[in-house]
């Protein structure tokens, strides 16, 4: 009576090893790529574009191989490798002042470089923080612009929570970070004109 089951069930275990097998090689060497990211992130930072850049080749390289190598089935363990790749290059193209790259010269998929971006917006504020303690406020003050332009832009995307996982969670946040680098915009330059103003007397 059972004999037809056992034989699907037969065939289909050894289908579910085999995607089994392919996740875990997924998700044991995605994590290079998550490293390389994070370190390119670190490096933009310390503006050290340069070393950056190449970091994020390397991880561009090795989500291409990898991409290659996944069916549908597995393409949900590419989303966070992916999204780290945006965020970082975003982050470089920004600070070089450039053009952000769209997700087709990326090669990402579109949950990847929406959760990507909203990421970026945090490297953004640190970034402008950066620049504020060296004095640098009206460099801070054209980069929170385009902070606030970017959160502007990907605020839609809150109505596709559903689809995009915790797309509206990490708007919130985003909306958080633009406010309060808002305030510490305005103080500091507050801040410089009151200094200009004293050296003026």
């Amino acid at each position: 009576m059972l004999k037809g089951a056992k034989n699907s069930l037969g065939k289909i275990s050894k289908i579910l090893e085999k995607t089994n097998d392919e996740r875990e090689m997924l998700l044991k060497n995605t994590r290079q790529i998550v490293n390389l990211s994070s370190e390119a992130i670190i490096e933009c930072h310390r503006n050290n574009t340069k070393s950056a850049r190449k970091k994020i080749e390397t991880a561009r390289r090795l989500l291409e191989k990898y991409r290659k190598h996944t069916d549908s089935s597995l393409h949900r363990y590419l989303v966070t490798p992916e999204q780290e790749f945006v965020e970082a290059s975003s982050l470089l193209a920004i600070l070089e002042g450039n053009q952000v790259p769209t997700h087709e010269s990326l090669g990402v998929r579109e949950e990847s470089y929406v959760l990507g971006l909203m990421d970026c917006i945090g490297e953004l504020r640190r970034n402008i923080y950066d620049k504020i303690r060296v004095g640098r406020a009206e460099d801070a003050q054209s980069l929170f612009g385009v902070m606030e332009e970017l959160y502007l832009t990907l605020y839609p995307f809150a109505h596709f929570d559903k689809i995009i996982k915790e797309a509206r969670k990490k708007l919130d946040v985003d909306r958080i970070l633009v406010e309060e680098t808002r305030i510490a915009i305005t103080e500091e330059m507050r801040r410089s004109e009151l200094i200009k103003s004293m050296k003026g007397k």
